[in-house]
């Protein structure tokens, strides 16, 4: 699988770009904020709906302009499929396959996978789980493209039951307080069943794929760390050490009942659900410690990058191999490390290199390059 033409208009700094891309690596380089990031990104808009530095469209769309539009030949299997996507602020977006309407724009999910690694990885391993989380998520959708609608389902699902936790508990504290009951609580035991349900789905899809990816992700850390390791990756789960962690979606969903139900005091309380996988983590290790607060620089690098790389792996497996990325990575990579991440990936089908100056590609990826300046990219070889 491999992008052969990208198109963008009023996407980021450029009013228009084309360019023409070919398997093996090439290389965009250009000084920051020349808009050498926004080409890669706008594939990876193309595969994932989403973007790697954003949490919403408006940033994407040119600064005057009322939308934005991205376009990418794919060729995969000896076919080539043209995607598009219009991205309207505020309203709905809007895709075509091939120049024809799709009824959704997450239809057009699977027809082109990346595998993204830029210095913002680094938070897989020190920041915050909700990083974590999104990694899992990210990599669920690139697998099986339903789970889009299972993670949107289940945000819609813990939204509207944290609005009706704090209208809920605000009532009930009212009442007791004038002497009445506890309230009616109705429509809470319906949202419950929903979040039970939508919950189950998604924690079970985390459940199986980390443990297809663990082997992957030791096997990529001894190859980019020279061979220190082992690594350990460990699903910390909402519902406690008692749940059995088995993707069984019925054993799942009647595990978070339970749960809320214990927690149904304390939730009204708080106004938030204190159950479900938007509370859960990855935990990360490496030996006999947990890489957040113990891990050193550069093996918190390797280990982001090995997450990546194993995750370019599973995917491969699946059939299919993703577009690789890597965004202004070497620059913060020691030689050795740049040395042997690019021996690993030089023969991906296609990668995929930004870097502020030539010097940071390493000599195994010299392939195609272009040069951003400005929003404008010219080929250079």
């Amino acid at each position: 699988m491999h992008v052969s033409k990208l198109a963008v208009t009023d996407f980021r700094n450029y009013p228009e770009a084309y360019v023409e891309l070919a398997p093996g690596p090439t290389a965009f380089i250009g000084p920051n904020g020349q808009g050498k990031t926004n080409l890669v990104e706008a594939i990876g808009y193309i595969a994932t709906l989403d973007s790697h530095r954003v949490s919403d469209d408006v940033s994407l769309v040119r600064q005057g302009a009322e939308r934005a539009v991205v376009r990418a030949e794919v060729q995969r299997d000896g076919r080539a499929t043209l995607v598009e996507i219009e991205l309207n602020p505020g309203r709905a977006n809007r895709a075509r396959l091939n120049k024809s309407p799709v009824p959704r724009a997450r239809e057009v999910l699977g027809v082109l996978r990346t595998v993204f690694f830029a210095p913002e990885d680094l938070q897989l391993v020190k920041g915050d789980p909700q990083a974590r989380r999104r990694f899992l998520d990210e990599l669920l959708t690139a697998r099986s493209p339903r789970y889009h609608g299972v993670r949107a389902d289940y945000e819609r699902v813990l939204k509207q039951r944290n609005t009706l936790l704090k209208t809920s508990g605000a009532a009930v504290r009212a009442q007791r307080a004038s002497g009445g009951g506890g309230g009616d609580l109705r429509t809470l035991d319906a949202w419950d069943e929903h979040l039970a349900k939508h919950g189950a789905e998604l924690l079970a899809g985390r459940i199986e794929i980390i443990d297809t990816l663990r082997p992957l992700v030791d096997k990529s850390y001894d190859a980019v760390s020279g061979g220190a390791g082992p690594t350990r990756l460990d699903y910390k789960c909402s519902l406690g050490p008692e749940t059995p962690l088995v993707p069984d979606r019925d054993l799942l969903a009647a595990a978070i009942t339970a749960e809320v139900c214990r927690l149904r005091p304390q939730e009204l309380e708080r106004g938030v659900s204190l159950v479900g996988p938007h509370r859960d983590d990855l935990q990360l290790a490496i030996g006999d410690f947990p890489a957040k607060g113990y891990a050193s620089h550069g093996e918190s690098w390797s280990l982001a990058l090995a997450l990546r790389l194993g995750s370019h792996d599973l995917l491969t497996a699946d059939g299919g191999e993703p577009v690789l990325v890597l965004d202004d990575v070497f620059a913060e990579l020691d030689v050795s490390r740049r040395d042997r991440l690019a021996g690993l990936v030089a023969g991906c089908e296609q990668v995929l290199v930004t870097a502020a100056v030539l010097g940071d590609v390493p000599e195994q990826l010299a392939g195609a390059r272009f040069d951003v300046m400005a929003g404008e990219v010219t080929r250079v070889r």
